[in-house]
């Protein structure tokens, strides 16, 4: 396991996840209850088109509940830090021992804890307060970030300023989590492949595996830092040669 010691959503943060799977799409590769996923295929060959540009694609637009969550992370954390007695550490960004799998955890807790922050809608909060539980939606990035970090239990903090915080324990599920790093093995050997395919038909392309980064005794790294780090990572332009009049279609 490698941390990273970056900012979350920075540009270093971007670079550094850029091309590989991470723990909040998990989902796509391996269900909540365990089987593989019909989205596995769209998902690799959305993190190949990555990996050829050199840039994330643009996401869906945000709904006003994920906005609104972003807004009210500070004051999640807070209410957590309160009633836990507890204080939290930036999560920055995990990576496998290889690079090929990825997480962001919200924040740290200790040397076992995640703390997962969620700011749902009025009505799914006051279902966290009666049921004391989480969808199921959850379990792939839930215990995928604890794979990844080599964690053993997330606390999750489901926060709405008009109610009061809910406070849901979950612990890790090695049997679950087996099957999920067998699943992104087995994807992470597909992507390999398809970038063969890909460079040897209309190559080369440059992209140097992800390294530790060099560690700091402050938080986050600085851009020549992780400019070194990733010097290879990616070319200034790519050039696909004899491409100029083919235009790929999503399905190719």
């Amino acid at each position: 396991m490698i941390h990273h010691k970056v900012e979350q959503n920075s540009e270093q943060w971007f670079r550094l996840r850029l091309g590989i799977p991470t723990a909040s799409e998990f989902k796509r590769i391996l269900t909540p209850t365990g089987k593989l996923s019909a989205q596995a295929a769209t998902y690799a060959h959305r993190l190949l088109a990555e990996w050829i540009i050199g840039a994330p694609l643009e996401e869906e637009p945000a709904s006003a509940w994920m906005v609104r969550g972003t807004e009210l992370q500070d004051a999640a954390v807070s209410a957590y830090e309160f009633l836990a007695g507890v204080e939290t550490d930036p999560g920055g960004f995990f990576t496998t021992d290889d690079g090929w799998a990825g997480a962001s955890p919200d924040r740290l807790i200790g040397a076992d804890g995640i703390l997962e922050i969620k700011c749902p809608a009025p009505q799914t909060h006051v279902g966290h307060m009666l049921t004391g539980k989480l969808d199921r939606e959850h379990w792939p990035q839930l215990q995928g970030q604890l794979w990844v970090a080599e964690r053993q239990w997330t606390e999750i903090v489901s926060y709405h300023p008009l109610f009061p915080a809910v406070i849901i324990r979950v612990p890790r599920d090695d049997a679950y989590i087996r099957d999920l790093e067998a699943s992104i093995q087995a994807f992470v050997l597909t992507l390999q492949q398809a970038r063969e395919v890909l460079e040897n038909q209309y190559g080369p392309f440059t992209r140097a595996e992800p390294k530790e980064v060099p560690p700091t005794d402050e938080f986050g790294i600085s851009d020549e830092d992780l400019d070194l780090l990733l010097r290879e990572k990616f070319p200034t332009t790519i050039v696909v040669p004899g491409s100029a009049d083919r235009l790929l279609s999503p399905d190719d």
